[in-house]
């Protein structure tokens, strides 16, 4: 299996590559200066909004803007509620995953369902620990998306496409398939959010996201093919942050000199993630890693080079640990007629 494939690159596609890199960096900036505690946020969403939609509309917005919302309701309130009752929270998380994995099997409403899904587990997970500032938390996951919506509008505008876009058509799927997809990520999520909290893995924020993230393809094949792509991106991806950390050493918290390296990696990994035409591949991978590594971990009493290779022992080892929860599920799905994922 060819795990980095390489096609073409328009005009259209380089606009894109600077639209991400600009505005990945942007909000990195952003989370810096302001001294936020939930940077990644601020970091990696402008990269997902940028690199998995060629073009920001109204309805995006609206998605994007509701996806955060609700997490933020059912967060405050369900959590508020029933997060000192284990069984309880279990089944609302499950019930809270499998609406927007119905959503994402949809098509029309797949970036709702899938900023849902990581907003709500990161929220969720930390949001259960007693230290948490839980209204922190919400601020900053409100105004990351609200500021990531504006970068991404503040980059089309600075690099607009030069030539119009083909329109996307979406194919219908049958009512068993969309069971079958949306039952498998909810499963999955959930039993991801409770061996997070049973572990207490509070330090594995990329890892937590990556177990979600491989339910993106909605069903076994893709996320054992994306798999692949992720493991390699994220080895990658740390690669290059311990490279920036070495080459700035001892100047490696001065944001002046890492900006320019961190947008020049960022436009690498997206050069790669549109070259590939596959939607999340090593290319995506990667930039998402360097964003969380960055974001999230980036700070004065921090060593970087431990949080690296921890991350990347951390994803590698969820990665094998989802595939195979995500085999025994999709098989016992297969089992009925009413959940086969079928051709």
């Amino acid at each position: 299996m060819q795990l980095i494939r390489h096609h073409p690159m328009s005009r259209n596609d380089l606009r894109q590559c600077l639209r991400i890199a600009t505005g990945g960096t942007l909000g990195f900036m952003i989370s810096k200066v302001m001294g936020f505690n939930y940077a990644v946020f601020f970091t990696v969403t402008p990269m997902l909004l940028l690199g998995l939609v060629p073009i920001i509309s109204a309805a995006i917005t609206r998605q994007v803007i509701a996806s955060s919302v609700l997490s933020i309701v059912e967060v405050g309130v369900l959590a508020g509620l029933f997060g000192g009752q284990p069984m309880m929270m279990t089944a609302i998380a499950f019930v809270l995953f499998l609406y927007r994995f119905a959503c994402m099997s949809k098509g029309s409403l797949f970036l709702f369902g899938a900023n849902g899904v990581i907003s709500l587990s990161i929220m969720l997970h930390f949001a259960s620990y007693p230290d948490t500032n839980v209204n922190d938390l919400i601020f900053c996951n409100f105004w990351g998306h609200i500021s990531s919506i504006g970068i991404a509008f503040l980059m089309m505008a600075i690099f607009p496409d030069v030539a119009p876009r083909t329109a996307l058509s979406g194919g219908n799927k049958a009512p068993h398939r969309m069971r079958h997809e949306a039952l498998l990520g909810a499963t999955v999520a959930t039993i991801s959010f409770c061996v997070f909290q049973v572990l207490d893995l509070r330090d594995s924020l990329s890892a937590q996201a990556t177990t979600l993230i491989l339910l993106f393809p909605m069903h076994w094949n893709g996320a054992l093919g994306y798999a692949r792509r992720r493991a390699l991106g994220t080895i990658i991806g740390v690669s290059c942050g311990l490279l920036i950390q070495l080459l700035l050493y001892n100047w490696s918290h001065e944001l002046l000199l890492l900006l320019p390296l961190f947008w020049l990696f960022t436009l690498l990994f997206s050069q790669a993630h549109i070259t590939e035409a596959i939607g999340s591949g090593v290319g995506f991978a990667g930039m998402t890693t360097l964003g969380i590594l960055y974001g999230q971990n980036l700070t004065p009493n921090n060593d970087l080079i431990f949080s690296g290779l921890y991350r990347t022992s951390s994803i590698l080892i969820a990665i094998v640990a989802t595939l195979i929860v995500c085999y025994v599920v999709h098989s016992i799905l297969n089992r009925f007629e009413a959940t086969r994922f079928g051709h």
